[in-house]
């Protein structure tokens, strides 16, 4: 395997990230860049191509902790931790970004999420509380379950919309299989929220489910379009 020094210049992940922009470097690229240098036998555009082929995925990478990614072969704890600072940091420019964007529609909200909840392991469930126009007052996590569900109670959704006195708010949670059918707990939640919304007089505008996507699924579910809320 060609070291990354052998590659002509143009072709190098730094350099082509400085002529070309960081848009159009691949995965591996972009991760061989917070590598540095590869193992024996592979550039670290190569240990970047493993790393994705072994686990499925960017954001299946993402979900796991340093430990684990330090036991990959030539990486190490330093390594991992570059790496997950790397997945951090998306994510919290997309939470910067979601602040300035109008909730105008399940498409756009589920857009900004996908980065701020692709990476995470477990179920999350956010609560964006949204003023007459649509627009964000307040993002807030509500809880974090285990792989496979999460537990909220109606009051504790509806308290941060009461405080900053909304209009109405979103709910969204991630699902991370990546398959965004809602499940029955999904399901008998957004009914028991939507409940509380209609006592207190707030709009519970929709409840977002965010997976991946794939064929003949778009990623999400929203509870609104398909009729259930």
């Amino acid at each position: 395997m060609a070291k990354i020094s052998n590659i002509p210049s143009e072709q190098r992940p730094r350099e082509k990230l400085v002529q070309q922009g960081a848009h159009t470097l691949s995965d591996a690229e972009l991760i061989a860049i917070f590598l540095r240098t590869g193992v024996q036998g592979a550039s670290a555009i190569e240990v970047g191509k493993q790393l994705i082929e072994k686990h499925g995925s960017l954001s299946k990478l993402g979900r796991l902790d340093a430990t684990e990614i330090a036991q990959e072969k030539g990486l190490g704890l330093a390594k991992a931790s570059q790496l997950l600072a790397c997945f951090e940091l998306g994510a919290r420019v997309a939470k910067e970004e979601l602040m300035t964007q109008k909730m105008d529609g399940p498409a756009t909200i589920a857009e900004f999420l996908s980065p701020i909840l692709g990476h995470r392991s477990t179920e999350t469930l956010l609560v964006l509380a949204v003023d007459r126009k649509l627009n964000l007052i307040r993002y807030q996590e509500i809880s974090s379950g285990d792989v496979s569900s999460t537990i909220a109670h109606p009051r504790d959704i509806l308290r941060p919309v009461i405080l900053h006195q909304a209009e109405g708010f979103f709910l969204a949670h991630n699902h991370p299989s990546g398959d965004s059918a809602p499940s029955n707990a999904d399901l008998g939640m957004t009914k028991k929220v939507a409940e509380a919304a209609k006592i207190m007089h707030v709009s519970f505008h929709d409840h977002l489910i965010i997976g991946k996507p794939s064929a003949g699924q778009k990623g999400y579910y929203s509870f609104k379009e398909a009729g259930n809320l």
